[in-house]
């Protein structure tokens, strides 16, 4: 280790920064740290072990050898290394070698890192880091800190999330934009995911969503090799400033406790301290740096997750196991369903809006937001007329059933009602064929549908039924992806099913049914 490093961790020892928080600043290993601050520690005091006589060792005349071994290939492993000095007439084991190989790396110095500064606008950073915190009315959670840094001025924004996921890191970029007023031209991130999906050696393979909104604010990020922490030394620093300053000594009462009390920190001291670098205050810094930054678009980028739900046979949507209410007619509809930052919002088939909730904390489950007017209230005539338009989507049988239904039990149009809800298990072709086949025999109850569909359908996967009701939505709302063949393609299926009626018998099904339709 040069004299360099040594001195760095005596410095930032001094400073009260922990061996933790030394070594990843430095980029070394703890127990280096440790052994740095021992020994001086030892030498301050004159408590400082004698030094021992070493004994000559086998690897004694290839040590000129293994530097040059070293020098050329700085990753090469102990059985390489055995191999190569094995050829030159070295006659010890591997152990030896092993031993002398990491003890060559552990004191292996390494270069120090060079301060680059950039001008105003150039560059900023990006990184999260998580936290846990004992909130006194909510418990202990696990939150992540969101933090962007300008390189020129080192004004800091920091805001604490849930999660690190991709609507999230879009979504606290926006409010850092609209905070700077502005953006600086590159911004510099680690190997997350949300940047980052793959390498290709030591090319980054850019997330195409991330490239995307990138491109709409017109700033290039900037993935920095793996493990070099250090060359994202300017918001890697400002993490124990929030450490020690902001959340030392304080106690917060919740989540959103903990962001106001941040937002204080920030105009009050984030931007008011002087910077031991720059040796001024942030905020004056900003200031100069505010007109090279690049300036924000006339419409931002629109960070909603848009998804599709099964309107269940209560009349509610669900989202993260909390249920928001839709017009009750709508019930085993598949609705797309737009997730803003505070707002759900609900769309019918036509892509007309016909519910909008506020949302619920991400750490809130199994509630209810509930909309009055969704409700089937009162009217029972004008009730009575929106299920049936519903049973009309399944034709002449589906309204034949439906009105019997009414006409033979007590509580028929909660039945049917719930009858709407089996969209949400079976497909809707399934459900046809079940209507019809209950209107056939005359059996008009809730529980002959589930017993026929119990019999005669598969429940449809979760997954499967989302992509099979939006394919099919798509396809309403886009028209024909291809155009149609010729009828005369199709003739041979004609001739084939000509064929089939003449052999079959139309008295055969009904032989087969017994007095239950199921």
């Amino acid at each position: 280790m040069n004299y360099s490093i040594h001195n760095e961790i005596i410095r930032l020892y001094y400073g009260g920064a922990s061996h933790r928080r030394i070594a990843k600043m430095l980029g070394i290993n703890r127990k280096t740290v440790a052994k740095v601050i021992r020994k001086h520690n030892e030498a301050r005091s004159g408590t400082e072990a004698p030094i021992s006589t070493r004994r000559p060792s086998l690897l004694d005349p290839f040590q000129q050898n293994i530097d040059h071994l070293l020098e050329r290939y700085p990753d090469i492993t102990a059985v390489r290394l055995h191999e190569e000095l094995g050829r030159l007439g070295f006659r010890g084991g591997y152990t030896i070698v092993k031993e002398k190989l990491r003890s060559l790396k552990t004191r292996q110095s390494r270069k120090p890192v060079i301060r680059i500064e950039t001008g105003p606008g150039v560059q900023s950073q990006m990184d999260y880091s998580p936290y846990e915190i004992d909130f006194t009315a909510e418990g202990r959670r696990r939150v992540h800190a969101f933090s962007y840094i300008l390189s020129y001025s080192r004004r800091q924004y920091v805001h604490f999330v849930e999660q690190q996921d991709f609507i999230t890191t879009i979504r606290e970029h926006k409010h850092v934009f609209d905070r700077f007023q502005g953006l600086a031209a590159t911004c510099l991130y680690d190997n997350m995911k949300v940047v980052v999906t793959s390498w290709d050696g030591e090319q980054p393979i850019y997330n195409t969503r991330f490239l995307a909104f990138a491109t709409h604010y017109g700033f290039r990020p900037w993935a920095c090799k793996r493990k070099r922490p250090q060359t994202k030394g300017k918001i890697e620093r400002p993490f124990w400033f929030v450490e020690s300053n902001l959340l030392n000594a304080r106690t917060f009462s919740s989540f959103d406790h903990l962001n106001e009390v941040t937002a204080w920190w920030l105009e009050n001291i984030s931007d008011a301290h002087v910077h031991r670098e720059t040796k001024r205050r942030p905020i004056d810094l900003y200031q100069e740096e505010l007109p090279f930054l690049l300036p924000l678009p006339a419409q931002p980028y629109d960070s909603a997750e848009v998804l599709y739900r099964v309107v269940n046979v209560e009349g509610y949507v669900a989202y993260r196991q909390n249920f928001y209410s839709v017009p009750w007619q709508r019930i085993g509809d598949l609705l797309p369903v737009r997730i803003t930052e505070n707002e759900l919002i609900v769309y019918g088939p036509d892509i007309l809006e016909i519910a909008r909730h506020e949302r619920f904390p991400n750490s809130v489950n199994g509630q209810r937001r509930t909309d009055k007017h969704h409700l089937p209230g009162s009217d029972v005539q004008h009730r009575h007329e929106l299920l049936r338009q519903r049973f009309e989507e399944f034709g002449d049988q589906g309204v034949f059933f439906f009105e019997e239904l009414v006409k033979t039990r007590r509580y028929g149009r909660d039945e049917a009602q719930r009858i709407l809800g089996l969209l949400s298990t079976y497909r809707r072709e399934d459900l046809h064929a079940a209507l019809e086949r209950a209107a056939r025999y005359r059996a008009f109850s809730l529980s002959v549908m589930e017993r026929i569909l119990a019999a005669q359908a598969t429940p449809r996967p979760g997954l499967h039924a989302l992509e099979a009701e939006t394919r099919e939505h798509l396809r309403q709302i886009g028209g024909e992806a291809v155009p149609p063949r010729s009828t005369a393609e199709y003739q041979k299926l004609l001739d084939f099913e000509e064929e089939t009626a003449n052999h079959g018998s139309d008295d055969q099904e009904e032989s087969n049914i017994s007095n239950d339709p199921a």
